[in-house]
Protein backbone atom coordinates (compact mmCIF):
# COMPACT_ATOMS: atom_id res chain seq x y z
CA UNK A 1 0.00 0.00 0.00
CA UNK A 2 1.12 3.45 -0.89
CA UNK A 3 1.21 6.27 1.54
CA UNK A 4 1.27 9.89 1.84
CA UNK A 5 4.08 10.65 4.22
CA UNK A 6 3.78 14.63 5.35
CA UNK A 7 3.75 17.13 8.04
CA UNK A 8 0.92 18.05 10.55
CA UNK A 9 -1.03 21.14 9.71
CA UNK A 10 -2.25 23.32 12.22
CA UNK A 11 -5.79 22.74 11.75
CA UNK A 12 -5.71 18.89 12.28
CA UNK A 13 -5.10 19.15 15.95
CA UNK A 14 -8.35 16.93 16.93
CA UNK A 15 -6.46 13.69 14.25
CA UNK A 16 -2.97 14.27 16.19
CA UNK A 17 -5.00 14.23 19.41
CA UNK A 18 -7.03 11.16 18.45
CA UNK A 19 -3.47 8.87 17.03
CA UNK A 20 -1.75 10.01 20.36
CA UNK A 21 -4.70 8.70 22.10
CA UNK A 22 -4.67 5.25 20.18
CA UNK A 23 -1.21 4.95 20.08
CA UNK A 24 -1.92 5.17 24.02
CA UNK A 25 -4.10 2.42 24.48
CA UNK A 26 -1.82 -0.01 21.93
CA UNK A 27 -0.12 -2.71 24.75
CA UNK A 28 3.67 -1.76 24.05
CA UNK A 29 2.68 2.09 25.76
CA UNK A 30 3.98 1.54 28.85
CA UNK A 31 6.99 0.62 26.89
CA UNK A 32 7.23 3.32 24.58
CA UNK A 33 5.48 5.76 25.99
CA UNK A 34 6.56 8.29 29.06
CA UNK A 35 2.53 9.68 29.42
CA UNK A 36 -0.27 7.57 30.06
CA UNK A 37 -3.76 7.52 28.10
CA UNK A 38 -5.54 9.41 31.08
CA UNK A 39 -3.19 12.23 31.06
CA UNK A 40 -3.24 12.33 27.53
CA UNK A 41 -7.00 12.96 27.48
CA UNK A 42 -7.16 14.93 30.26
CA UNK A 43 -5.37 17.80 28.54
CA UNK A 44 -7.22 20.67 26.97
CA UNK A 45 -7.77 21.60 23.27
CA UNK A 46 -5.58 24.41 23.78
CA UNK A 47 -2.55 21.51 24.32
CA UNK A 48 -3.43 20.00 21.13
CA UNK A 49 -3.58 22.96 19.02
CA UNK A 50 -0.46 24.49 20.18
CA UNK A 51 1.31 21.22 19.77
CA UNK A 52 -0.03 20.44 16.61
CA UNK A 53 0.66 24.06 15.29
CA UNK A 54 4.11 23.59 17.01
CA UNK A 55 5.26 20.75 14.86
CA UNK A 56 3.65 21.50 11.49
CA UNK A 57 6.20 24.60 10.69
CA UNK A 58 9.62 26.23 11.83
CA UNK A 59 13.18 24.23 12.87
CA UNK A 60 11.60 23.01 16.45
CA UNK A 61 10.19 20.10 15.97
CA UNK A 62 8.40 18.03 13.10
CA UNK A 63 5.36 15.53 13.29
CA UNK A 64 5.42 12.94 10.32
CA UNK A 65 2.09 11.52 9.47
CA UNK A 66 1.79 8.39 7.46
CA UNK A 67 -1.51 9.19 5.43
CA UNK A 68 -3.43 5.82 3.56
CA UNK A 69 -4.98 6.50 0.36
CA UNK A 70 -8.41 6.30 2.52
CA UNK A 71 -6.99 9.48 3.94
CA UNK A 72 -6.39 7.46 7.36
CA UNK A 73 -3.85 8.24 9.49
CA UNK A 74 -2.45 4.88 10.25
CA UNK A 75 1.29 5.82 11.98
CA UNK A 76 3.60 8.73 13.11
CA UNK A 77 6.80 10.20 14.38
CA UNK A 78 7.90 13.29 15.74
CA UNK A 79 11.65 14.75 15.23
CA UNK A 80 12.83 17.43 17.78
CA UNK A 81 15.92 19.74 17.03
CA UNK A 82 17.60 19.98 20.82
CA UNK A 83 19.94 22.52 20.97
CA UNK A 84 23.51 23.06 22.94
CA UNK A 85 22.67 24.22 26.34
CA UNK A 86 19.46 22.62 26.97
CA UNK A 87 17.89 19.99 28.12
CA UNK A 88 16.16 16.53 26.95
CA UNK A 89 13.60 14.45 28.26
CA UNK A 90 15.70 13.16 31.06
CA UNK A 91 17.57 16.46 32.56
CA UNK A 92 20.25 16.00 30.42
CA UNK A 93 22.79 18.78 29.52
CA UNK A 94 22.34 18.34 25.73
CA UNK A 95 25.81 19.61 24.05
CA UNK A 96 25.68 19.51 20.33
CA UNK A 97 22.90 20.55 17.95
CA UNK A 98 21.14 16.84 17.34
CA UNK A 99 17.39 15.69 16.70
CA UNK A 100 15.80 13.11 18.78
CA UNK A 101 13.08 10.95 17.13
CA UNK A 102 9.70 10.40 19.86
CA UNK A 103 6.29 9.76 19.82
CA UNK A 104 6.90 7.30 16.93
CA UNK A 105 3.26 5.08 16.44
CA UNK A 106 2.21 2.98 13.48
CA UNK A 107 -1.29 1.00 14.02
CA UNK A 108 -0.86 -2.71 13.91
CA UNK A 109 -2.61 -3.55 10.77
CA UNK A 110 -0.12 -1.10 9.11
CA UNK A 111 3.25 -2.71 10.84
CA UNK A 112 5.74 -4.38 8.36
CA UNK A 113 4.26 -2.65 5.40
CA UNK A 114 7.01 -0.19 4.87
CA UNK A 115 5.41 2.56 6.57
CA UNK A 116 7.73 2.77 9.52
CA UNK A 117 10.68 3.00 7.52
CA UNK A 118 9.06 5.53 5.23
CA UNK A 119 8.02 8.11 8.50
CA UNK A 120 11.69 7.41 10.02
CA UNK A 121 13.32 8.23 6.38
CA UNK A 122 11.35 11.57 6.14
CA UNK A 123 11.98 12.42 9.29
CA UNK A 124 15.52 11.96 9.64
CA UNK A 125 16.15 13.69 6.49
CA UNK A 126 14.25 16.23 7.64
CA UNK A 127 16.01 16.53 10.63
CA UNK A 128 19.91 16.53 9.09
CA UNK A 129 18.86 18.73 6.26
CA UNK A 130 18.42 21.51 8.78
CA UNK A 131 21.72 22.36 8.94
CA UNK A 132 23.76 21.73 12.26
CA UNK A 133 22.25 18.77 13.46
CA UNK A 134 25.27 16.46 14.14
CA UNK A 135 23.07 13.38 14.84
CA UNK A 136 19.86 11.67 15.15
CA UNK A 137 19.02 9.27 18.17
CA UNK A 138 15.95 7.66 20.48
CA UNK A 139 15.40 5.88 23.19
CA UNK A 140 14.18 2.48 23.10
CA UNK A 141 12.93 0.71 26.39
CA UNK A 142 14.71 -2.81 27.61
CA UNK A 143 11.96 -4.69 26.96
CA UNK A 144 10.70 -3.00 24.01
CA UNK A 145 11.70 -5.83 20.74
CA UNK A 146 9.93 -4.87 18.41
CA UNK A 147 11.19 -1.45 18.62
CA UNK A 148 14.65 -1.99 19.17
CA UNK A 149 14.76 -4.23 16.23
CA UNK A 150 12.99 -2.18 13.42
CA UNK A 151 15.77 0.51 15.03
CA UNK A 152 18.64 -1.96 14.10
CA UNK A 153 17.50 -2.61 11.08
CA UNK A 154 17.03 0.75 10.02
CA UNK A 155 21.00 2.15 11.29
CA UNK A 156 20.79 3.00 14.57
CA UNK A 157 23.26 1.85 17.52
CA UNK A 158 23.49 1.85 21.36
CA UNK A 159 25.50 4.88 21.98
CA UNK A 160 26.39 2.99 25.66
CA UNK A 161 23.96 6.23 27.41
CA UNK A 162 20.90 4.53 29.42
CA UNK A 163 18.37 6.54 31.15
CA UNK A 164 16.22 5.22 34.05
CA UNK A 165 12.35 4.30 33.34
CA UNK A 166 9.97 4.89 35.78
CA UNK A 167 10.33 1.58 37.34
CA UNK A 168 13.94 1.85 38.65
CA UNK A 169 14.72 -1.84 37.80
CA UNK A 170 14.02 -0.86 33.39
CA UNK A 171 16.12 1.50 31.74
CA UNK A 172 16.01 3.33 28.17
CA UNK A 173 18.82 2.44 25.81
CA UNK A 174 20.34 6.02 24.21
CA UNK A 175 20.39 4.99 19.61
CA UNK A 176 21.80 7.15 17.59
CA UNK A 177 21.91 6.75 13.80
CA UNK A 178 24.83 5.46 11.66
CA UNK A 179 26.36 7.46 8.82
CA UNK A 180 23.88 7.33 6.22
Amino acid sequence: MDYEIRPVRPEEWRAVKELRLESLRDPAAPLAFLETYEQALARPDSFWQDRTSGASHGTGARQFVAVAPDGSWVGTVVALVEEPGSQDFFGRAVERRQAQLVGVYVQPEARGSGVTRELFGVAVEWALGLGGVERVRLHVHQDNVRADRFYRKFGFVRTGEVVPNGDLSKVDYEMELKSR
